[in-house]
C-alpha cells in the first residue's frame, strides 16, 4: 500500500511536537507532502520541531486544538493526534486529555469537512480497557471502568472514535481510525513513565527496574516506525476502521524488563512495586485486517527495536544536564 496517494499534497497534524508526531511529520515531508504541525507542547516541547523547521515544506502553528483549529489553504489530510498518551500525562491533565478527545477532535473534523481532506483519528488500545478476550480484535467493545483513573484517556478516545463515526454516517468527511497500541522508540521522553523509558533509563543508570504487580500483565510493543507506516497505511485507504495498528509480538512486563536488561548488560535487579488502579491485565493486537486488507504488518523485532530506543536513551542520559532532567 502506498504511503502517499495522489493528492496528498499538504497535511496538517495535531499533536505534531510528540513523539509519534514527530515521527510522522518527518515521513510525509519525506513523501513529499508539506506538513502543518499544531501543538500547545502542553506534554512536548519546542525543541522536538529543531530539525523539523529546517525542512522544506514544514510550517508550525502553536494552539490548542481544543479550543480552535484554524488552518488556510488547501489541505489534502488530517490526522488528529493531538492528547496527553502517557499515564503519567493524562492523569497530570485530565480535562486537557477530555478536551483533545471532544471538542479537539471536532475541531480537527470540521478541518477536515471544510476542505474535503481525508481525516484520521488516533485511537489507541485503551479502548479496550482491561479485556476478557486475547488478542483484541477490532469487534470487541472493551471493558473499561467509565470514572476510573485512566477513564480521562480510555473515554475520551472512545468518545473521539463514535464522533468521527457519526461524521463518517452524515456523510461530511472521509475518515478513518486507528487503534495504536504500545508504540516506543527515539524520541520519548526521559520522564514519559511508560514502561519502555522508566526501564531503559532505569537500566542505563544501573538502578532496579520496578515492575508493578508480579509482572505478568502483558504488552503488546510496536517501534514507532511500524506504526507510522500502519497509520499512513490507514490514510492512504478508504477504510474507515477502526483498524489495530500494533505488533503481536506479546511479552510480559517481567519479560520486557528482562529484555532491556540483557541488551544493556546492566546487573539491575527487578523491584516489584503495587500495580495501579485499573491497569490494564492484557495488551495484544488482532492484525488480521491490516495484514489482509493493508498489507501491513510490523517489520522491527523486539531485539531491533530496543537496541534502537536503548542507544537513544543512553544519549539522551549523557546530554540529561543540558536538557534540564536529573540525570
Amino acid at each position: 500500500m502506498p504511503e502517499n496517494r495522489p493528492g496528498w499534497a499538504r497535511a496538517v497534524i495535531t499533536g505534531g511536537a510528540g513523539f509519534l508526531g514527530t515521527h510522522l511529520c518527518r515521513r510525509l515531508l519525506a513523501s513529499g507532502t508539506d506538513v502543518v504541525c499544531v501543538d500547545n507542547f502542553l506534554t512536548s516541547s519546542p525543541a522536538n520541531l529543531a530539525a523539523l523547521r529546517a525542512e522544506p515544506g514544514f510550517s508550525f502553528r502553536e494552539g490548542d486544538v481544543s479550543e480552535a483549529l484554524e488552518v488556510s489553504g488547501d489541505v489534502d489530510l488530517v490526522v488528529h493526534l493531538a492528547s496527553p498518551a502517557s499515564p503519567v500525562d493524562y492523569q497530570r491533565h485530565p480535562l486537557a486529555t477530555l478536551a483533545a478527545g471532544s471538542s479537539g477532535t471536532q475541531n480537527a473534523l470540521e478541518l477536515a469537512a471544510r476542505t474535503g481532506a481525508r481525516f484520521v483519528l488516533a485511537s489507541t488500545s485503551e479502548v479496550y480497557g482491561d479485556p476478557a478476550v486475547s488478542p483484541q480484535g477490532e469487534g470487541y467493545w472493551g471493558n473499561v471502568n467509565p470514572v476510573g483513573p485512566r477513564s480521562v484517556y480510555d473515554e475520551a478516545k472512545r468518545f473521539a472514535e463514535a464522533l468521527t463515526a457519526a461524521y463518517r454516517r452524515s456523510g461530511t468527511v472521509d475518515t478513518g481510525i486507528v487503534r495504536i497500541f504500545n508504540t516506543y522508540g527515539p524520541g520519548m521522553r526521559l520522564d514519559d513513565g511508560r514502561i519502555v523509558p522508566t526501564f531503559a533509563c532505569q537500566a542505563l543508570r544501573g538502578e532496579p527496574l520496578t515492575v508493578t504487580g508480579d509482572g505478568r500483565q502483558t504488552r503488546s510493543l510496536c517501534h514507532v516506525d511500524d506504526t507510522v507506516r500502519g497509520i499512513l497505511a490507514v490514510a492512504a485507504s478508504d477504510l474507515p476502521g477502526p483498524v489495530n495498528i500494533g505488533s503481536p509480538d506479546e511479552a510480559t512486563v517481567r519479560q520486557i524488563a528482562e529484555r532491556i536488561i540483557a541488551l544493556t548488560g546492566a546487573a539491575s535487579p527487578i523491584e516489584h512495586i503495587p500495580l495501579p488502579e485499573d491497569d490494564p491485565m492484557n495488551r495484544c493486537p488482532d492484525i488480521t485486517q491490516a495484514r489482509e486488507r493493508l498489507g501491513w504488518q510490523p517489520e522491527i523485532g523486539w531485539e531491533e527495536g530496543l537496541s534502537d530506543v536503548l542507544s537513544w536513551f543512553a544519549a539522551q542520559l549523557d546530554r540529561a544536564p543540558e536538557l534540564g532532567v536529573p540525570a
